[in-house]
């Protein structure tokens, strides 16, 4: 009989695509994974993927009493959910890649004393996943960055990597392709679910402003918000630039592959997609998340010279912006540089670092929790 694994994700992009990434590399295994989430994560699988996606309730704790009981109340029915769940599939394993919808099955595990692994995609650790931390065989990072750990969790904690889809994984190998000196320029503005917005009001007058030689050879793919969309695309029209506006980029590794320049929020899959593809860019974090998550993401890249850093509401104006585009077009060395620096910041193995961590726990061949294990080349100590 197979061994099944529980993969427990809340449903947006940054916690489903590094669960979708294990949950391949599992399947190549022969191990049966069942995904866990709430009803957004859904649409992140398809029929053809083959796997078996379990709705659970679920609720993020908001502000005032009234919502904290509400959320309280569906998450714990999610809790029961789970557990009727582990009666039926009765998994050797739970990963938990963050997010509230994480939380009751991964309770339920720790508390039927499964083992666990929580994958953490930032650089500080969530609040889902310092919440299930203490009772956790392993904490998986995507960075080298331990300060958010206690000292009794760090000891814990294996470095991985962040897992990516395999069609973006494959670009790691795919060198960066310098652009001509007056050939097409390709920039790709990646929004994110809470970027869309400001980067359709400063890109498009800072690409518009540049001088002609360098505007006439632009070619500009751009995430919007969707309510956005018919002003964004007329203010290229009217400075003659190229432009592919659309409220959602589906074809990421055919974008990642052709940018010359990506502009982009700094959530932790995105970071780590632009790494692996090896292509510069310009990341512009998130300001009001109280750890600064998306700041710290970029500056991981950034202080190696693989991208730049334009913190909204100090320097991501549409003129600095636009100096900075024009400086990076007129010498194209130093995207080559960048390039190649980011690409240095990538973890392409990340997904099967963290299968093999998977599969150790599984086969008790890593229950020591100082013993240290090169999960690149094998299951070690």
């Amino acid at each position: 009989m197979k061994d099944v694994v529980f993969l427990c994700a809340g449903g947006t992009g940054g916690h489903m695509f590094p669960a979708m990434a294990l949950a391949n590399d599992l399947k190549s295994r022969g191990t049966n994974v069942v995904f866990i989430t709430d009803k957004r994560g859904e649409r992140f699988v398809k029929p053809e993927d083959e796997i078996d996606v379990q709705v659970i309730a679920s609720a993020t704790l908001p502000k005032g009493l009234w919502g904290k009981v509400k959320g309280l109340i569906s998450l714990g029915r999610g809790y029961m959910q789970s557990r009727s769940l582990i009666k039926k599939y009765q998994p050797k394993l739970a990963v938990g890649f963050g997010g509230y919808p994480s939380l009751p099955p991964m309770k339920a595990a720790q508390a039927a004393n499964i083992p666990t692994i929580i994958h953490e995609q930032n650089a500080v650790l969530g609040r889902a996943n310092a919440h299930l931390a203490p009772k956790a065989e392993r904490i998986a990072l995507s960075l080298s960055d331990y300060s958010s750990l206690d000292e009794t969790d760090a000891v814990r904690a294996v470095i991985t990597g962040n897992p990516v889809r395999s069609d973006i994984s494959a670009l790691y190998s795919t060198p960066y392709h310098i652009p001509d000196d007056n050939g097409p320029f390709y920039v790709a503005v990646m929004g994110g679910s809470l970027g869309a917005k400001i980067m359709g009001g400063i890109v498009p007058p800072a690409l518009s402003s540049l001088p002609d030689d360098l505007k006439s050879r632009l070619s500009v793919i751009q995430q919007c918000n969707a309510d956005d969309i018919g002003d964004v695309a007329k203010v290229y029209k009217d400075a003659g630039i190229q432009a592919d506006v659309r409220p959602f980029i589906e074809d990421v590794p055919h974008v990642l592959k052709a940018a010359h320049l990506i502009i982009a929020r700094s959530g932790a899959s995105t970071v780590a997609e632009v790494s692996i593809a090896g292509v510069p860019a310009i990341y512009v974090p998130y300001p009001h998340h109280a750890d600064m998550q998306q700041k710290v993401n970029a500056e991981t890249v950034s202080i190696h010279g693989g991208a730049w850093v334009m913190m909204e509401g100090r320097d991501f104006t549409a003129t600095q912006l636009s100096q900075k585009i024009e400086e990076l077009m007129r010498t194209p060395e130093k995207l080559f540089n960048a390039a190649e620096a980011a690409r240095g910041c990538a973890k392409p193995e990340a997904a099967r670092k963290l299968g093999n961590l998977v599969v150790a726990l599984i086969k008790g061949w890593n229950k020591s929790e100082a013993t240290p294990t090169d999960f690149n080349s094998g299951f070690g100590g």
